[in-house]
């Protein structure tokens, strides 16, 4: 094994962690989060809606079983960052098409290791979200400093012109039965892949596209996709989807998706202390009774203040460990949407019937 690089974690409230670079040698800056999921780092890895977030692994062992063509939720891995305890630079999966190094290297993505991650996850939970510089080539801490203070703050960010396509394309089975139009926030390859095996035709459209270009495509329901930043930070989406509620059509949201639906609305969005990210969270579906095992990954969620004020809003799904909003409907239409991933990719497929619910509105409202 080649002899790594020394690297340096910096915090904004001034905590240090040393450790050895590992993926590209340089330095980046994020807001540092961290992801409780034992298996599934590189679906997470490659999911949009971590862009600008330098991200924390709390299992042990990454890396070791490298990364597979299959498995990736978009074009490149999209975190800032990468921070865990051990780095394998050896696989052991017979099928992987590389390891997880290559990838970062490929990605330009800056990381390091060999970090006591349960002291620092400990420190986020206490002391709540915040900006962080990894370096493996500048271990000066006042010069880390300067860098870090020049760090935009998350609240207020809006990332998912960063992310999102710039182009419209399709993706339809052999015998499609409902056209869809989705609005690309930073959407994962998993959600446009669900709707393909339930007979949807799918066109991917720009994040600042209209709804005359979005009804060009004649659908019967539209997708608000998951992405990164602040919700609030998007006005014109808020108000795209705004009228894409009126039309009446079937619309589904996930995640950032889901935020902005809260917002055109009258609803409120706020920030979290620490934000949910795993494939372990509990979610209870306020309608059926029954529990679920979720794929989360959100800093931000809809406030329960501003729904009780909203007689047109429904909370239909909300979240054990906290009690957070984890769905809603809007009443007498087509219209719902959740905090968390039903399509999972990395995780359990407990919410994937959230699907199906969508097809069923596109029936009826096709009827």
């Amino acid at each position: 094994m080649a002899e790594r690089t020394p690297a340096v974690l910096l915090l904004a409230d001034g905590t240090v962690f040393n450790g050895v670079g590992i993926g590209k040698i340089g330095t980046t800056t994020g807001e540092i989060a961290f992801n409780t999921g034992m298996t599934g780092y590189q679906e997470v890895f490659t999911d949009p809606s971590y862009y600008g977030q330098i991200l924390t692994m709390t299992t042990a062992h990454i890396g070791n079983y490298g990364v597979h063509k299959d498995e990736i939720e978009s074009d490149s891995m999209k975190i800032a960052g990468l921070v865990t305890k051990k780095f394998s630079e050896i696989y052991s999966r017979p099928s992987a098409n590389g390891s997880l190094e290559d990838l970062m290297l490929k990605s330009r993505t800056v990381g390091i290791t060999d970090i006591d991650t349960r002291a620092l996850v400990r420190h986020i939970r206490s002391k709540g979200a915040m900006n962080a510089v990894i370096s493996s080539e500048i271990t000066d801490i006042s010069e880390l400093q300067k860098i870090l203070d020049k760090t935009p703050s998350m609240d207020g960010l809006e990332l998912s012109s960063k992310v999102s396509v710039h182009e419209a394309y399709e993706v339809k089975p052999e015998n499609a039965q409902f056209r869809v139009s989705l609005i690309d926030f930073g959407v994962k390859k998993n959600i446009v892949r669900c709707l393909v095996e339930r007979g949807c035709h799918v066109k991917v459209f720009p994040l600042n596209s209209t709804k005359k270009e979005m009804d060009s495509f004649d659908p019967d329901g539209y997708m608000l996709s998951n992405g990164p930043g602040d919700p609030s930070a998007m006005p014109e989406s808020i108000n795209l989807v705004k009228e894409l509620v009126e039309s009446g059509k079937p619309i589904f949201g996930i995640c950032l998706g889901h935020q902005i639906l809260g917002l055109s609305q009258g609803l409120k969005t706020e920030k979290m202390f620490n934000g949910h990210r795993g494939i372990n969270h509990p979610i209870k579906n306020l309608k059926s009774g029954k529990g679920e095992i979720t794929s989360q990954n959100h800093g931000f969620v809809i406030s329960k203040s501003s729904i009780d004020a909203n007689p047109e809003i429904e909370v239909t799904h909300k979240h054990l460990n906290d009690g957070t909003i984890a769905g809603i409907a809007i009443k007498n239409k087509p219209v719902f949407s959740v905090q968390y991933h039903p399509e999972a990719s990395a995780g359990p497929h407990d919410s994937r019937y959230l699907f199906d619910q969508f097809i069923e509105n596109m029936k009826t409202f096709k009827k």
